[in-house]
């Protein structure tokens, strides 16, 4: 009997096949794209394969996983820090000024370079899934069509959502209800909204409904910057809870940030949650940033700024977590390493039980690609694509104790990034 040839074998896998369950075996990736041109496919999954392959990897007991997903950034923005000025505040409306200035100077390539650098150094570190806003209240609607062009340019190696993002908000501009009708015609993803900073309650309101009847006439899932901001009397995740319920859309709409709810009082926050738990709404957390922008007023305690992470997460809600920015107006650092995303929240969100952190990794993997509706292409299964990560680590935990390196990338089959962990020389006695 001939042994059966692949492309690529793993060898000595951990693999965390689902978030509950993990095995030691041998992985085989097709050596051809499947008959409908998708992406070479997951072959064959066993504790000892044979065959031969083109290329193959002794992975040596470390863990193998689906790849990260990034739930949650502003590609159009990222790499501007600095441009025109920094953001010496450090609050979110100083950067929402200072973008405004910043978004006049934009071009096609200028967007489109930085984007597409930042989508290079997120795949490193083992992302092939992104959802990023593109701000649509400028009339050329530059940021939107270069992120088009970028989601195109980058099909092969990692998959883009664009989400029409109106950033001064749906009603701020007597012009900025038509851009959005029109971005969706040029083919945006994802519709999204920001009903905190309208001027008035109304105008939020009115926003959110608007949302929905654009999604619901486009087919488009929703995504709703929502509540982002300290003022524990913004309250419009019930609008869009009770417009998610009343449509029957709720697992295509997420609420994004929902900082507010950190500091609702407890009697309408148990409430609410009781209301959410009937919408499957999806929820995106942004640690690093929110526990940055947040708080910035407050004297003495201080709020941490960030949702209700854990308690969604208790109560069965999809809950995954964003980078948000990387070197921008709002935040001058980061990386795109989905770890210390999730390494924020396991410590701001107190998440340090075993099964809290094993939580907060599906957040920047399994849950994600439920936010993102990624359905049956996502995961390490015979016959769904072949995408995955290899860490320089034994488990869930480990891999976020200590930022574990991402070794291998591949990504439609093909090896697309691999990583050298660093050494250590102890020169002591």
């Amino acid at each position: 009997m001939t042994s059966q040839p692949y492309e690529m074998i793993l060898r000595r896998c951990k693999l965390l096949r689902t978030p509950d369950q993990v095995e030691t075996v041998d992985i085989a990736i097709h050596s051809r794209r499947t008959s409908d041109g998708g992406a070479p496919a997951i072959a064959a999954i066993a504790p000892h394969l044979d065959g031969t392959a083109t290329v193959e990897l002794d992975i040596q007991h470390q863990l193998v996983s689906p790849p990260f997903v990034e739930s949650h950034i502003h590609l159009d923005s990222a790499l501007t820090a600095g441009e025109p000025r920094w953001n010496g505040s450090g609050t979110l409306f100083e950067g929402i000024d200072i973008w405004r200035d910043r978004k006049h100077n934009l071009s096609l390539e200028d967007v489109k370079n930085r984007a597409i650098a930042t989508l290079k150094q997120q795949a490193a570190q083992g992302v092939l899934f992104v959802r990023s806003h593109a701000d649509v209240s400028e009339s050329s609607l530059v940021a939107l069509q270069a992120l088009l062009e970028v989601r195109a340019a980058v099909k092969d190696w990692i998959t883009l959502q664009v989400v029409a993002f109106p950033q001064d908000g749906l009603y701020g501009s007597p012009k900025t209800e038509a851009l959005m009708e029109e971005a969706l015609k040029m083919g945006a993803d994802v519709i999204g909204g920001i009903p905190h900073y309208e001027m008035t309650r109304e105008d939020g309101v009115r926003s959110v409904h608007r949302i929905f009847e654009l999604a619901e006439q486009y087919d488009r899932l929703i995504d709703i910057h929502c509540d982002e901001i300290d003022d524990d009397q913004s309250r419009f995740l019930e609008v869009v809870a009770a417009c998610a319920r009343r449509r029957n859309m709720g697992a295509r709409v997420t609420a994004s940030h929902t900082t507010a709810f950190g500091s609702y009082n407890n009697a309408y926050a148990l409430k609410l949650l009781g209301f959410l738990q009937q919408t499957q709404l999806n929820f995106i957390a942004n640690p690093l940033i929110n526990i940055t922008l947040q708080g910035r007023t407050d004297t003495y305690p201080k709020r941490r700024g960030v949702t209700r992470v854990k308690e969604l997460w208790q109560h069965g809600m999809n809950v995954s977590l964003g980078h948000d920015c990387i070197q921008d107006p709002w935040y001058s650092l980061g990386t795109g390493n989905m770890l210390d995303v999730a390494s924020m929240a396991v410590h701001v969100c107190q998440m340090t039980g075993t099964a809290e952190i094993d939580a907060c990794y599906n957040m920047v993997t399994w849950n994600g690609a439920q936010t993102l509706s990624l359905g049956e292409t996502y995961g390490i299964e015979v016959g769904k694509p072949a995408n995955l990560i290899v860490l320089d680590a034994c488990d869930r935990t480990d891999a976020i104790r200590r930022r574990a390196t991402v070794r291998y990338v591949i990504s439609q089959g093909k090896l697309l990034a691999q990583t050298s962990p660093a050494t250590l020389n102890w020169q002591g006695e």
